[in-house]
């Protein structure tokens, strides 16, 4: 501003006078919305929706600094001032009840609180104390003369926290005689006898607590008056007269989920993940004396290994927060190891070129996963996992970084110093970098070798036999057959790094691994109930697809989401969830393209993959031996399938020894001309993975059998992969695609024809009906060991 000329001038320090314009028209809204709630009595919980529709109003009154014009009127002359009747705020109003399962002999409204008016659509904004949620909506009929707040049954808050509704049940029963509000009030004189409500408590029992978000509740609560006299009774409200009702809900959680076929191992890991609660704020965690102990146990660890030194901010260094991640680690039998609690920098307040340079470090390829769990299923092996503790602590620091002290452990007597490290921490840009270069030199030393098609992969093959090992940041899987080889790896791990044997794998980044005599069977359940919770839709009714079909989401489709960061944070664990769940893929690269301006359509299709969710939170993959090591591939796609970008979408399905280990529903990055052009690009992108898959196979000592089957239901993009021809359609096709054509030539690919009604990528390419949904997750070999029987 000062290169340009321009002063930045404020005003003294607790001089409010000197804002005078923004000080008057503050003190305006307040007093116009402090006139709207005393006047009906509308609690404190509602001040924003006061203030919302007194700005509202006072944008359609005459001022007078425009000389008796109105605010709204002068930017908008077009537009109507007022696109719905204005009614009194905080009135009784009753909005048309539109749920589904309202039959013919339920009331037909609701009966709600007026609160003002809705910015994103045409409608009134009411509040329904029974839904505990708002109501947007034009089909409102109003009685502007009763106000909704009068009534025996009133809100009340126990403290001033915006986050919470408190419903305040009078429990003693009101008496009946002559009141003098009816002489004060007109609008009451009707009544002639009214309630009088005897003076509440200090303070009032409270009945039950909600949530300011929407939630689906299925029990209908009402008071119960407390005296038993008929005569007097039949003078109030039947939803007094009656007393409380519990209405069971057809959509519980527990008609989806049962634990009744597992294992005794298994149902024991999966209370332990279940019964305990990780806390989300410090002074939660500090409050518990478990997690407590788990942070000093951290502290103590992070200081025994000297990750830094209390120093004074140097002059124009910049120091980065840091913050504390729960987790919870379990046995070899499934029950509680103990509370894991984890100090990580906020590494995202980095700079490159200051305090961070180089930071790539590779991680393994989900697909590598899955397919050591189908060799592990198909030989019989043994599958281990070690957990290294402080694992980033290993790690080097060369660059000079400050960092806050940790949240509730301010050393005494250093307050207002920083944290110089010395030890590379978690968070850190660079410090999965600094690890993994610690590690894989050390693991190489053992005599590993570092596989060139997964750097996360190492391997060793001798007379003995293999040994496999996989590691995704500090979680480590090894596998194989040499058991001699396996024991001498662990015991050199656990003197570099102080390792814990957890024993068999069965919980490895939030998948839940099940074995048995039919195979190993992985899911996400305990992923799949959190997002469910954390979205209010544990009891919402379950749907049968992923997708409605024939639906196209366009970019600008509707009004904007209220909430974008939300709608990012629920795709983004919608992105993980694929990873086990490949019924959902399609769907979630659909909702995944509009998380730069989500609509209130597109929030629609994310709750249609929340609600298909719900009908099988535990469904998951089975890796079982079918006697073959084939790899078999399913490719097709979607031409034009995309109707504002007309791109077509690639699906593909990759199995090795019967099970599927890789999958992919993507859109391809450039138009195709017809539809054989697009089913040849899905055909390329998957031989890439089918030659991934069989040099990663072959560079490990695994055998497959070649060459690999690819099949397709597009007979012109067969020949076209078989033969040089139709040189008319193929000559703008890029060069990179025709290399399936030396695949074929080399044995490693032959491609072959299956039918529409039986391919398999069909369900990576488009939304389809519940029942082929569960044909094709069938035959992907999709179970759910949790079905209720």
């Amino acid at each position: 501003m000062s290169h340009n000329g321009i002063l930045h001038q404020t005003s003294c320090v607790d001089t409010p006078s000197q804002n005078g314009v923004a000080e008057r028209k503050n003190r305006h809204l307040l007093e116009t919305a402090r006139a709207l709630m005393f006047q009906m009595k509308v609690p404190k919980q509602f001040w924003a929706d006061a203030v919302s529709t007194a700005c509202f109003l006072i944008n359609r009154m005459p001022i007078v600094v425009l000389k008796g014009d109105i605010p709204y009127k002068v930017i908008h002359p077009q537009k109507s001032l007022f696109p719905l009747a204005p009614r009194i705020f905080g009135c009784t109003c009753y909005v048309r009840d539109t749920r589904p399962f309202v039959t013919k002999l339920d009331p037909k409204a609701l009966k709600c609180v007026f609160l003002g008016y809705s910015r994103l659509q045409k409608g009134y904004r009411c509040f329904s104390p029974d839904l505990n949620k708002y109501l947007v909506s034009m089909d409102v009929v109003f009685s502007e003369d009763t106000s909704f707040f009068s009534s025996p049954t009133s809100f009340a808050s126990e403290e001033e926290d915006e986050e919470w509704l408190v419903y305040q049940v009078v429990h003693s029963r009101p008496t009946v005689g002559q009141s003098s509000v009816v002489d004060s009030d007109p609008s009451l004189a009707h009544l002639g006898h009214v309630v009088n409500i005897p003076p509440a408590p200090e303070k009032p029992p409270i009945v039950q607590v909600y949530s300011r978000r929407p939630v689906t509740t299925d029990t209908c609560h009402a008071p119960a008056p407390s005296s038993s006299d008929p005569s007097n009774d039949l003078d109030l409200p039947i939803s007094l007269r009656k007393g409380k009702r519990h209405c069971k809900s057809i959509y519980s959680i527990a008609n989806f989920v049962s634990y009744d076929h597992l294992s005794s191992s298994s149902s024991v890991l999966v209370a332990s993940i279940d019964s305990i609660s990780v806390p989300k704020i410090v002074t939660e965690a500090l409050n518990h004396p478990g997690w407590k102990n788990a942070m000093l146990e951290e502290i103590c660890a992070l200081e025994d290994n000297h990750t830094w030194k209390l120093v004074d901010l140097p002059h124009g260094k910049k120091v980065v927060g840091c913050k504390w991640v729960f987790a919870v680690k379990v046995n070899l039998d499934g029950s509680v190891a103990r509370l894991k609690a984890r100090l990580v920098a906020k590494g995202y307040a980095q700079t490159c070129g200051v305090d961070y340079s180089n930071t790539f470090s590779p991680v393994a390829k989900l697909n590598s996963v899955r397919l050591f769990i189908s060799i592990v299923a198909s030989q019989q092996w043994m599958i281990h996992q070690l957990d290294i503790k402080n694992a980033f602590l290993h790690g080097d620091l060369e660059e000079e970084v400050y960092l806050e002290q940790p949240p509730g452990f301010v050393a005494q007597g250093e307050y207002g110093k920083v944290c110089c490290l010395k030890k590379a921490l978690y968070g850190l840009k660079q410090s999965p970098r600094a690890w993994f270069g610690k590690f894989s030199k050390e693991i190489q030393a053992f005599g590993m070798n570092k596989s060139e098609k997964d750097h996360s992969v190492f391997y060793k093959k001798s007379a003995a036999g293999i040994i496999l090992l996989v590691v995704y940041v500090d979680d480590i899987v090894i596998t194989g057959n040499d058991h001699a080889g396996i024991s001498n790896l662990k015991a050199f791990m656990h003197s570099k790094f102080h390792t814990k044997d957890l024993g068999e794998l069965k919980y490895f980044l939030g998948i839940e691994v099940s074995r048995s005599k039919k195979g190993m069977f992985l899911s996400q359940r305990k992923h799949v109930l959190d997002l469910l919770k954390e979205t209010d839709k544990i009891k919402a009714k379950p749907c049968t697809t992923p997708m409605v079909p024939n639906v196209q989401l366009m970019p600008d489709d509707g009004d904007p989401f209220y909430n974008p960061e939300r709608y990012r944070r629920v795709v983004g664990k919608l992105n993980y969830l694929t990873v086990m769940r490949p019924d959902i893929a399609y769907a979630v690269s659909v909702v995944s393209q509009f998380t730069s301006a989500p609509t209130i359509k597109h929030w629609a299709a994310l709750e249609q993959i929340l609600c298909y969710l719900k009908k099988a939170p535990g469904l998951g993959i089975l890796y079982s031996s079918q006697g073959h090591t084939r790899i078999e591939c399913f490719s097709d796609a979607d031409w034009a399938g995309s109707k504002f970008d007309r791109r077509s979408t690639t699906g593909y399905c990759v199995f090795f020894g019967g099970n599927l280990v890789a999958w992919k529903s993507k859109k391809q990055s450039v138009v195709s001309r017809s539809s054989e052009e697009s089913e040849y690009r899905a055909m390329a992108q998957a031989t890439c993975e089918i030659i991934w898959i069989h040099q990663l196979l072959c560079e490990v000592g695994m055998k497959c059998t070649m060459p690999a089957k690819l099949w397709c239901d597009n007979q012109a993009a067969l020949h076209i992969a078989a033969n040089p021809v139709y040189h008319e359609r193929t000559k703008h096709i890029e060069v990179d695609c025709h290399f399936i054509r030396e695949k074929i030539e080399e044995n490693l690919v032959s491609t072959g024809y299956v039918k529409t009604g039986e391919q398999l990528g069909d369900i990576f390419t488009k939304a389809l009906n519940g029942t082929r949904v569960e044909y094709f997750c069938n035959k992907l070999g999709m179970i759910n060991i949790y079905a209720p029987a």
